[in-house]
């Protein structure tokens, strides 16, 4: 599959419209649901203005172009999906639940998007490292965890770095399709998958 190549960027247009924070969270839940479920290289801002039923000023007074604008939704999923995720973690005290709740939660924050939208994200610089940024901080996240529940004696001392880049990669293959295709499951339903290999090897095993 050929990569798709970073298109011009789009010039911010003469007058810019001031929106108000409440319109500006508004047009962001729309615009981020447009480019989770359709990906964002082939649209462009009038397209985009039509579908919301505001002018392209309005746009304009969100993000000053479409780079802007990108970078702006793909920041506000994050944002939004990690607030989810910690809440949902937050509420667990045992870390071999915190793992599973963790995972879980970033396979049904993940499966949100569509593969279009991924490809779109990974072609494009400016998103990629948004992708990037917010991967490293699972890995943080699950290591952190890990290295909560190895001081608890609720896990074996492990390698905590080396199962956090496990996770990592794991993301990277559920949300690319690699290993979903193969499988049949769902993102949801491989991240529940990935949450019970890795708590099963970092478990203590029961003598037999």
């Amino acid at each position: 599959m050929t990569q798709k190549t970073e298109k011009p960027q789009y010039q911010p247009a003469a007058g810019r419209r001031k929106v108000d924070r409440q319109r500006q969270s508004e047009l962001m839940t729309q615009i981020e649901e447009i480019v989770l479920r359709e990906g964002f290289m082939e649209l462009n801002m009038d397209e985009l203005a039509s579908r919301l039923h505001c002018s392209k000023s309005t746009l304009y007074g969100v993000a000053g172009n479409k780079r802007d604008l990108v970078v702006a939704t793909v920041k506000h999923f994050f944002e939004k999906a990690t607030g989810r995720i910690e809440e949902a973690t937050a509420a667990e005290s045992d870390c071999r639940r915190k793992v599973k709740v963790y995972l879980r939660g970033v396979g049904r924050e993940m499966g949100r998007n569509s593969p279009q939208f991924y490809l779109d994200m990974v072609a494009y610089p400016p998103a990629a490292k948004v992708y990037a940024t917010n991967s490293s901080a699972a890995a943080r996240r699950v290591r952190e965890i890990i290295d909560q529940g190895v001081v608890a004696g609720q896990f074996r001392a492990v390698d905590a770095a080396f199962a956090s880049e496990l996770v990592v990669l794991a993301i990277d293959g559920v949300q690319s399709g690699r290993l979903l295709g193969p499988t049949g499951l769902t993102a949801g339903e491989a991240f529940a998958e990935i949450a019970d290999i890795l708590l099963d090897g970092l478990q203590y095993q029961s003598a037999h």
